[in-house]
């Protein structure tokens, strides 16, 4: 029988550029054309990231009617769409298939870049942030199932990493490029930089990229469990953020509280549900439960690392975006660095070690920031952000594939899905924990003028407070990294070498 995977009809015929197959099956170039689009997208998304993240204190003081809560939602927002909608996506991608969402997450990302440009205050910004975000969830959520797909176990590892690798170096550009184009252009030119990577990718997917797995024919999303969810760490959040500004007014407790007991009656009630949003099966692999729960901590570790720098250097040091932005480049670099080997050599030694070993080196590096002084000189704050960004890149390779190799094939997409969750909800929280930590160490006055990048008042006195405020985050960090390596440890299994699994390609 002639494979459903030749069977391109009117995109082969009218872009037969973006098509090479070989005799029933794909080529075996096709995998590599996989990989190349995208880390494209993982390059877009993470450039984002941290272009907003450089430019933020320009934003906050340039753009009309923002306040220090708004900029921090600017960021927040965005992760939290990745956050509350990727798992109804899994599950949408295991039932329609990966691609067609994967195309249609590159087309709507692209848009909302466009928006974004053109905002007129903060509160607009944050909308059109959250449709930027709908776009990231659709790219995320069918990304690294897609490279698992068409990737053998024995290659998936590097492949990751290389995935990895493209998406740092986007956060690496986009520390520069953000400083660069804030500096010479204005903060709106942040975003128009996505719109032609973005077109250029969405034809590409559109006209190369087919699905290899088959749908789960039947399946519904759970639109109350995605309700439930969302609703639910959107006030935890708002409780947070504006509960430690208020001086925690009994409205913003009762948000929290709210927050949580959603959250928290999440699970019992997905276990009523016949197809829930969070597939609870998946959790009965304990390299499956350990690999998400590793996750999770270690998100919620380095999620605020990237914002408490760019407010060091811009809000305490008082430097330019563009020099902020270079000074935070080793931190990134060594992620990147360390990404593609770790994901290498865990292919041919199992994840356990440099996942572990990743984890225990970014939590001593926390504990070094934490007892520095403030004006500490620049050699010596960059030692420990390159141990932080290492750790890190050590750790999030082998964690990946250690997830996706513990499900079938046919619940990828939902497994990616809930590892994208935790990992963006884990992000959430650790940037909510830092701003209220922050909010409750010095007075709004100052955390407003620190957060603009504008000289602060009293300078000293109220910069004391500011280390003191970043003393407890990263003791706060190092824990969360030390505590996410025990389930990193004892709860994942080395692949023995040689074992392999080939994704089936053909019908």
């Amino acid at each position: 029988m002639r494979s459903k995977l030749t069977c391109f009809s009117l995109k082969e015929r009218v872009s037969p550029f973006f098509f090479h197959k070989s005799g029933y099956g794909l080529s075996l170039e096709y995998k590599y054309i996989v990989l190349v689009n995208t880390t494209i997208a993982s390059f877009m998304a993470l450039l984002d990231s941290n272009i907003v993240l450089i430019s933020l204190p320009t934003i906050i003081r340039d753009l009309p009617n923002t306040t220090t809560a708004d900029g921090i939602w600017v960021v927040m927002g965005y992760s939290l769409m990745l956050a509350t909608i990727l798992l109804t996506i899994g599950r949408l991608s295991d039932i329609h298939g990966r691609v067609r969402l994967y195309n249609i997450g590159f087309a709507v990302f692209t848009v909302g870049s466009g928006l974004c440009s053109i905002s007129v205050d903060g509160y607009l910004l944050i909308v059109f942030r959250l449709i930027q975000g709908v776009g990231s969830a659709l790219i995320f959520a069918n990304g690294t199932a897609i490279i698992t797909d068409v990737f053998p176990q024995s290659e998936r590892g590097r492949a990751l990493g290389i995935n990895q690798i493209g998406g740092i170096s986007g956060s690496v550009a986009g520390l520069v490029l953000g400083g660069v184009l804030t500096e010479t252009l204005g903060w709106r030119s942040i975003f128009w930089i996505n719109i032609p990577i973005g077109a250029f990718a969405t034809f590409w997917a559109y006209t190369r990229l087919k699905d290899v797995s088959s749908p789960l024919k039947g399946e519904k999303p759970d639109a109350f469990g995605m309700g439930l969810y969302g609703i639910g760490l959107t006030l935890f959040l708002l409780g947070l953020t504006f509960g430690a500004i208020s001086g925690w007014l009994g409205i913003y407790i009762v948000i929290m509280a709210v927050g949580i007991v959603m959250i928290a009656i999440f699970i019992p009630i997905e276990r009523r549900i016949n197809q829930p949003m969070m597939d609870l099966s998946l959790f009965k692999s304990k390299q499956f439960s350990a690999g998400i729960l590793s996750n999770l901590l270690a998100a919620l570790a380095r999620g605020s690392a990237s914002i408490v720098f760019v407010f060091y250097f811009q809000g305490a040091l008082l430097e330019n975006a563009l020099t902020a932005g270079i000074k935070i480049i080793p931190f990134s670099l060594a992620f990147v660095s360390l990404g593609p080997l770790s994901g290498y050599l865990s292919d041919k030694y199992g994840s356990r070690k440099f996942a572990t070993v990743g984890l225990v080196i970014s939590g001593i590096a926390f504990l070094i920031f934490a007892f520095l002084p403030l004006h500490v000189s620049y050699n010596a704050f960059v030692i420990p952000m390159i141990f932080v960004g290492a750790g890190g890149g050590m750790f999030i390779a082998p964690n990946i594939a250690s997830i996706m190799n513990a499900v079938p094939i046919n619940r990828r997409g939902i497994a990616s899905g809930v590892s994208s969750t935790v990992l963006n909800s884990g992000f959430l929280v650790s940037i909510g924990l830092a701003f209220a930590i922050m909010a409750r160490s010095m007075p709004l006055s100052v955390l407003d003028q620190l957060f603009a990048g504008l000289p602060v008042e009293s300078g000293s006195v109220n910069l004391l407070l500011f280390h003191d405020a970043m003393f407890r985050i990263f003791l706060v960090l190092a824990s969360l990294s030390l505590l996410a390596a025990i389930p990193a440890w004892f709860g994942t299994r080395n692949q023995p070498k040689g074992r392999t699994s080939q994704p089936v390609l053909v019908e």
